[in-house]
């Protein structure tokens, strides 16, 4: 996934809300001749930033027995491209999208049920993944490869200042001061002090999320408004790295010695370890403090879906289960080979060469011990807008965090309502 694509998936919003139709049009599962001859299906892909992922994808397609698979390679906006097409009969029959299919494409019926296709496999995926592509017990996505956020640090520059890799927020607050000189500042979590990528973690560390398990607004307390108000502090303490030449997802800003402490993607592991081979670590972004809440990692992965219009479902889903179930093989190329993902199955995690040892295994087990999906399904694209808007306000301009949590609550509310409605 390129740095842009991964913005997406890892970034507050996650993806644009598909257009809600009623009807599911053709389900038959029928081939589309009826001469016995081979099904064709069409399956769509984003662009990936890495050399060699549109090449593997397509001897996969290739490689399946079962039907002639066609990939349409897809750069520019291709979240809108697959929200547009469902309405209309030109769609994918299987397509990934972040995150799974949004709630508006379940309610719609734009997306089939696939519950019944990882089988017994089902309990070796990433739970937080499963989690996030479920909806009232149904799974409408099979996971791809995950990708996670996490914090990066410089083992001597945290040496030299004498400070410890940080365990709780207070702790972070306090390392990224020590660590600011006039050459390099402490912490850097993006150009615009965090309101694109902290907004969950600000919850998880103080044993919070964006809704209840039981579906309602999550963070109405008064311990998210202080995790919001230690944002605040870290913005205004002169020790964030603002305006750097490349945002979070690109790792540059830490590698150049610009930041002592980054909070950016897995992804970029591998250029870290190019340019400062054994002198980083890495952590989950932290609990609040000794006594409240967890650390925590977000965690994003594309999943496989199949659209209900697709003339052939039940070959669709075939296909889906032989690819992103059966094939372990072709799982684990596609999370090792072209760029740096995790598996989304545990048992691959294991056989994963890159995730074997130092940071890279570290990470990995983040993801089972630490991860969260980063937004549930429920949170719907404008959820997602009022809670950035007032993230921006709290951080950037002081705004009061109790005040701004009531504001978001009655947008997210709202939406709730029309979604459950």
């Amino acid at each position: 996934m390129g740095g842009f694509s991964r913005r997406q998936v890892l970034g507050l919003g996650g993806g644009l809300a598909a257009v809600a139709v009623a009807g599911c049009g053709s389900n038959s599962g029928r081939p589309d001749s009826g001469d016995g001859s081979k099904v064709t299906l069409s399956q769509w892909y984003h662009q990936y930033g890495e050399a060699g992922t549109q090449q593997a994808v397509e001897r996969y397609a290739k490689e399946y027995p079962d039907a002639t698979v066609t990939i349409q390679w897809s750069p520019g906006d291709y979240d809108k491209k697959v929200a547009t097409t469902l309405l209309t009969e030109q769609g994918p029959d299987v397509f990934e999208y972040g995150n799974g299919p949004t709630i508006d494409m379940i309610k719609a019926g734009q997306v089939v049920d696939l519950s019944d296709v990882p089988g017994d496999a089902k309990a070796d995926f990433t739970p937080a993944l499963i989690s996030r592509m479920s909806y009232q017990g149904k799974l409408y996505a099979i996971p791809q490869v995950a990708d996670m956020q996490l914090l990066v640090y410089r083992k001597s520059l945290l040496s030299a200042a004498g400070v410890q890799p940080p365990q709780t927020v207070d702790e972070l607050l306090d390392a990224a001061k020590k660590l600011t000189t006039d050459k390099v500042k402490g912490l850097f979590v993006g150009n615009d002090g965090g309101v694109g990528v902290l907004g969950g973690p600000a919850l998880w560390s103080v044993g919070l999320d964006y809704l209840t398990e039981d579906g309602k607004f999550g963070f109405d307390d008064p311990l998210a408004a202080e995790s919001l108000k230690k944002l605040r502090e870290l913005f205004t303490s002169k020790a964030l790295l603002l305006g750097a030449p490349a945002d979070w997802s690109d790792p540059s800003a830490f590698t150049q010695g610009l930041t002592a402490m980054q909070l950016t993607g897995l992804w970029t592991l591998p250029a870290i370890e190019k340019a400062l081979k054994d002198d980083y670590g890495v952590l989950p972004w932290p609990k609040l403090n000794a006594t409240t809440g967890a650390p925590s990692v977000p965690v994003g992965a594309y999943g496989s879906c199949v659209s209900s219009k697709s003339k052939n479902v039940d070959a669709a889903k075939k296909f889906v289960k032989w690819l992103w179930v059966d094939q372990t093989d072709k799982q684990l190329d596609f999370a090792q080979a072209y760029g740096f993902h995790i598996p989304a199955r545990k048992s691959l995690v294991e056989k994963a060469e890159k995730l074997k040892s130092g940071p890279a295994a570290e990470a990995a087990k983040f993801v089972n011990e630490h991860g969260h999906a980063q937004t549930p399904i429920l949170w719907s694209p404008k959820s997602g807008t009022a809670y950035s808007d007032a993230l921006n306000r709290i951080i950037r301009s002081g705004s009061d965090p109790a005040t701004e949590i009531k504001t978001v609550k009655s947008v997210v509310e709202a939406e709730l309502k029309r979604i459950n409605g």
